[in-house]
């Protein structure tokens, strides 16, 4: 999710609509996981170590981030709320059970063509590299006309980068990891080896082209009501001046060295993306002073254009105005937490 970007629009209609529809294929995550299990929990630290240094928990998160109330610049059908408006509307509260909610308002009735109103919400504090990030979901927005994101972002876009954690839109089952900058990085010809398969290698913006360098986790449990079936699950990524990886953990395969709040990234099984540094992309230059992001917007550049070949009904306008559609487009969060690599 780009901050004036119509890049996921076009990245969908350069691929074929299999590309993100996220067909099983033979090496899943499941069977990565599976084969690397034992691995994991026997490795040794000989990396780094890291030290909490945020904890968006459930008594401190919404006092963490500011709510983003301008227009979408992803022109989707959607009225960004403030906090007062979000907490009176029950779009972003706090469970009983302590679990955090992001959703998009679900009781009113609209006309087609009006906009609903959703949120997208900002960390006040912003990161550079050497940080670990640990978000634990216990579901996602999906549906009809939704477009959720989860990601970082610096201020000036593209020069200070973005990188796109969790992003889909409609029914997709497949989750599309990317990573924008300014200035000159594409993937490498050869990559070490992931559990996704590379959909874009030009990372670059370049006459107004804004699809990024991204990722497609083709398992079904990545994204969407597949995610929210199996009780969702971990996303984590890791940003140095070396590289940028991301691992997706489902729920009863999340490492214990995360759950003991000592993470070990060297012991983790394949991530699900690597974005090298290098000679081919200078991570130092290319990604500066990002803000935590989450947003929830509807139709727009990329939700739009792609809602009739995602087998959705009608238009994506009537999708919008039916508040029974988003009964489910809410992100469902356990934790938030940054490490510090020490």
């Amino acid at each position: 999710m780009i901050t004036t970007q119509s890049f996921s629009a076009a990245l969908l209609l350069s691929l074929p609509l299999t590309a993100l529809a996220g067909l099983p294929h033979q090496g899943s995550l499941r069977r990565y996981h599976y084969d690397h299990a034992k691995k994991a929990a026997l490795s040794r630290r000989n990396g780094p170590t890291f030290k909490l240094v945020d904890d968006y928990n459930n008594q401190t998160f919404f006092d963490m981030f500011d709510f983003f109330t301008d227009k979408d610049p992803t022109n989707g059908m959607v009225t960004f709320v403030g906090k007062e408006e979000a907490q009176k509307s029950g779009l972003g509260f706090v469970q009983d059970d302590g679990t955090i909610v992001l959703g998009v308002d679900d009781q009113t009735v609209l006309q087609p063509g009006q906009f609903r109103k959703s949120l997208h919400i900002n960390s006040k504090k912003k990161y550079d590299a050497g940080n670990l990030f640990i978000a634990d979901f216990w579901s996602m927005p999906h549906g009809c006309g939704t477009w959720p994101a989860y990601w970082t972002v610096g201020d000036q876009w593209p020069q200070n980068g973005e990188i796109d954690i969790i992003e889909g839109v409609n029914e997709n089952t497949s989750n599309q990891i990317t990573a924008h900058t300014g200035s000159s990085c594409v993937l490498p010809n050869t990559l070490a080896k992931t559990v996704g398969r590379v959909v874009g290698n030009q990372c670059q913006t370049i006459n107004g082209d804004n699809r990024g360098c991204a990722f497609v986790t083709d398992d079904s449990i990545t994204y969407g009501h597949g995610f929210n079936m199996q009780g969702g699950g971990v996303y984590a990524h890791i940003w140095t001046t070396d590289a940028i990886k991301v691992w997706f953990f489902p729920r009863g395969q999340i490492p214990q060295d995360i759950a003991d709040g000592n993470p070990n990234p060297d012991g983790w099984p394949t991530p699900a993306a690597i974005f090298p540094g290098g000679d081919q992309c200078d991570l130092a230059q290319g990604f500066k002073q990002h803000n935590i992001v989450f947003d929830i917007t509807l139709c727009g550049d990329w939700a739009g254009p792609a809602y009739a070949a995602s087998g959705c009904p009608g238009t994506c306008a009537q999708a919008v105005a039916d508040p029974s559609n988003f009964k489910v487009a809410k992100f469902k969060i356990a934790s938030l937490k940054v490490y510090k690599q020490q």
